[in-house]
């Protein structure tokens, strides 16, 4: 007796699935980048040393 078994998986999403996470991180990523943008120096300054600090990672 002889089977033949087809182990090809085929990942077909729907539309939506895939769209959805696009969208939010694009729409993420725009308000990061012109955040920063319009933000003064020293505003990006003290978040990213904030940030660092709370990473643990010494900075000074």
């Amino acid at each position: 007796m002889t089977q033949q078994t087809n182990n090809s998986a085929v990942n077909a999403y729907a539309l939506s699935d895939v769209l959805a996470p696009a969208v939010l991180a694009l729409s993420l990523g725009a308000f990061l980048v012109l955040g920063t943008g319009f933000a003064n120096s020293d505003t990006i300054h003290n978040a990213a040393h904030d940030t660092r600090h709370s990473f643990a990672f010494p900075c000074h």
